[in-house]
């Protein structure tokens, strides 16, 4: 088992940058895959963005080159930077991964994009 907590989220004008973190109460060397997800207010929750263990990376288009993915698996950290963020970015942001056989979610934090 393992739990996260997110943090990181708040309000940016366009254009701007957050650096979101997830923090994992357990060593997360051995977590093959972690993700991002958000969900936008009234819709449906989307992929932001994995890495696997050997630090491979995977970014849905609508962020490819803006946002990039890390982890630290010294601190059992996962971050997502965000860059040149756009306000169709505005979601709650949370860490996921698998582990068989269910998937753990933290409970998300909030990204508020508008001037």
């Amino acid at each position: 088992q393992v739990q996260f907590v997110e943090s990181g989220g708040g309000l940016v004008q366009p254009g701007g940058s957050l650096r979101l973190s997830c923090a994992a109460s357990r060593s997360i060397f051995n977590i093959y895959i972690m993700g991002w997800y958000r969900q936008a207010p009234g819709k449906q929750r989307e992929l932001v963005a994995t890495i696997i263990g050997g630090g491979s990376t995977n970014y849905a288009d609508s962020v490819k080159g803006r946002f990039t993915i890390s982890r630290d698996n010294a601190k059992n950290t996962v971050s997502l930077q965000m860059n040149s963020l756009k306000p169709e970015d505005t979601a709650v942001y949370s860490c996921n991964t698998y582990i068989y056989p269910r998937y753990y979610w933290g409970k998300g934090t909030l990204v508020t994009v508008s001037s």
